[in-house]
């Protein structure tokens, strides 16, 4: 008997509106697992080389995992991957919430979605039953009024959706996907590969039971969370105020905080974006994913732009995009973006960064007014910013370049418009400072899909004598490193935690709840998986999948024609910060080079191309998937 997953993958045709299941093997489970990995999978054994991310034979996986569906705070997220419209090659994101307990409780472990309906549609999956409804009439709507329809045609209010707005619809390339319209798959563009396939929303519920191999143990694990989260001080901030209480004003105070595009690493006016003043105006309130205490999402409501709680609340990301990233000081127009970007269905990292792009290439004059539409893009404007964001999403006028993505939008522009494009792989840079957090330069510049900022830990708790040091004792990693570091040590330690977030992608796990650094520890992960499964695991096996993650991914890329020289940093991170505690602080070009070398020689991979070599297949037991 399995536990811990339904054996179960649903095969949808868009073309001709057919489906087929598939039934997969132990061995099958046990290799990937779920999330990152079973999605990699699907993407190299369904999908052609060098294929339009735009057209009919991009193939949209939606995965969940060995560990949905168990009561474990944080094990609520899932994968949905594809090759991105953004950077043309590897796309992926994970949400939390509800929808990955809804997905396999109707019967399915993972989606594979491919072709283009001939007009748009919806789908309807319960308890193993699987529906094309029309959307035309949902078409041209934002997220908000699509998820009502949609739970009043079912006549079911506890209905969980995937779904577009009309950013997805007109093809945005930094489109993202909205759950219950406030879980977000950021980044890859994905909204947009939805939106190329007809594809209006994926609706799900499901009534079955779910077998796990020991549900008392993996109640206890849950108890184990809830009766020490209040002494555990990452959980206790999130409880207080997510994200951006935790990060915009003691990342201010360390001197990283993304400021005027990347520009300095402090912005004077940041308690005026803090947490605290959110909750002087219009924070409502707190909600949660599923089985998960902490709460750690804001809701927020009313304020001079009348915002919709059922939109959420902005978190970190968003408040940094469209706060100091772009000079703005009001908590108010940050949360007003926050909610537009929701209900277009817009990335709002990459939303953000592109305005901040084109507030510089205004400054410098290389755009003027008449390009803007009239739009005065200096920056500190929020008031433009949310215009452009509206422009954007409906690719009116200057918003359709914009829409493009500011890599794309730079070769248009000409003029030097390239240096002012913070972007790796064309996807934008995260809320973190590379040059105060060296880890985030490797994050943003290995990172399969672009300059990403959650894969692998960030700095700061890991120096020498910080609290968290003792976390990767298990691993072996037995000492602190310097947050400005690039030894080959740091390159270790960056390795070892890059399997660590990989590995917690494919298991579809919360990074605020397990990890380096947080309530759940590493061998915790050992005890879910086996309470799950039954399976008689380690930790050597996880880490090991972990790597296997990472390398899936590479795999793909490189067959669509990435190599190192993709693996860049943009030239401004190896020019001195301008404001901030770090002021006058940089990269140094010649050693991030040679920690690149170190990392692709640790990880198995050529040094010159950055192609995984034949040698780390075979170890890592995925050697058949290079022939696609």
């Amino acid at each position: 008997m399995a536990f811990g997953y339904t054996g179960k993958i649903l095969k949808i045709n868009l073309s001709d509106l057919s489906y087929s299941i598939e039934n997969k093997s132990e061995y099958f489970y046990r290799t990937f697992m779920g999330g990152s990995a079973m999605a990699s999978y699907f993407l190299l054994t369904e999908m052609e080389k060098g294929v339009d991310p735009l057209g009919p034979d991009n193939v949209l996986v939606i995965a969940t995992s060995v560990l949905t569906g168990t009561p474990l705070p944080g094990a609520n997220r899932y994968t949905i991957a594809a090759k991105s419209p953004l950077t043309d090659g590897f796309g992926e994101s994970e949400a939390g919430g509800f929808f990955a307990l809804q997905l396999k409780k109707a019967g399915f472990d993972a989606l594979v979605i491919r072709g283009k309906a001939s007009k748009p549609v919806y789908l309807w999956l319960s308890d193993g039953k699987v529906e094309f409804r029309e959307a035309t009439h949902l078409w041209g709507h934002d997220t908000g009024y699509t998820q009502h329809k949609i739970r009043e045609e079912l006549n079911d209010s506890r209905i969980m959706m995937v779904a577009i707005g009309q950013g997805g619809e007109n093809l945005v390339r930094y489109a993202c996907i909205i759950h219950d319209l406030r879980y977000i798959n950021g980044r890859s563009g994905l909204g947009a590969v939805m939106g190329s396939k007809n594809l209006k929303a994926i609706a799900v519920r499901g009534k079955s039971n779910i077998d796990f191999h020991d549900r008392d143990k993996l109640k206890d694990l849950s108890s184990f969370f809830a009766q020490n989260m209040n002494d555990h001080s990452v959980c206790k901030i999130l409880k207080y105020g997510g994200t951006l209480a935790w990060d915009m004003e003691d990342l201010d105070t360390d001197g990283v905080l993304p400021t005027k595009n990347f520009h300095g690493g402090s912005f004077d006016k940041v308690e005026k974006v803090s947490f605290e003043q959110l909750k002087k105006t219009v924070f409502s309130g707190q909600y949660s994913c599923y089985a998960c205490p902490l709460r750690c999402r804001p809701i927020c409501s009313g304020g001079k732009y009348k915002l919709d709680p059922d939109f959420g609340g902005p978190q970190y990301e968003t408040s940094g995009a469209f706060g100091p990233n772009l000079l703005v000081d009001d908590i108010e127009v940050i949360a007003k973006a926050h909610e537009l970007c929701n209900r277009y269905s817009l990335d709002s990292i990459d939303t953000g960064m592109t305005i901040a792009f084109a507030m510089e290439c205004y400054e410098n004059g290389l755009l003027t007014k008449k390009d803007t539409d009239g739009l005065d893009l200096k920056f500190g404007n929020g008031q433009a910013a949310l215009e452009l964001v509206e422009k954007i999403a409906f690719r009116k006028g200057f918003g359709n370049l914009l829409a493009e993505g500011s890599s794309r939008a730079a070769k248009v522009i000409g003029g030097g418009a390239k240096k002012f494009a913070m972007t790796v792989k064309k996807q934008s840079f995260a809320m973190h400072e590379p040059r105060g957090k060296n880890n985030i330069g490797f994050a943003f510049a290995l990172s399969p899909t672009g300059a990403d900022h959650i894969e692998a830990a960030h700095d700061m708790p890991f120096e020498e004598g910080k609290w968290a040091v003792p976390d990767l004792f298990p691993i072996g990693i037995l000492k602190g490193v310097p947050a400005r570091d690039l030894s080959p040590y740091k390159v270790r330690w960056f390795v070892y935690n890059q399997h660590i977030y990989s590995l917690l992608n494919t298991l579809s796990m919360c990074f605020f709840t397990v990890g380096p650094a947080r309530l759940f520890r590493l061998n915790h992960l050992v005890d879910m998986v086996h309470s799950s499964t039954g399976w008689e695991t380690s930790l050597f096996e996880l880490m090991q999948l972990g790597e296997r993650t990472t390398t899936l991914a590479r795999l793909f890329s490189t067959r669509e024609g990435f190599t190192r020289k993709d693996d860049r940093l943009p030239d401004r991170l190896f020019e001195p910060l301008e404001t901030g505690r770090l002021t006058g602080v940089k990269l140094d070009r010649e050693k991030f080079e040679k920690a690149l070398d170190y990392y692709y020689e640790m990880m198995g991979w050529d040094v010159k191309t950055g192609i995984p070599r034949q040698a780390r297949l075979y170890l890592l037991n995925i050697t058949d998937l290079a022939k696609f």
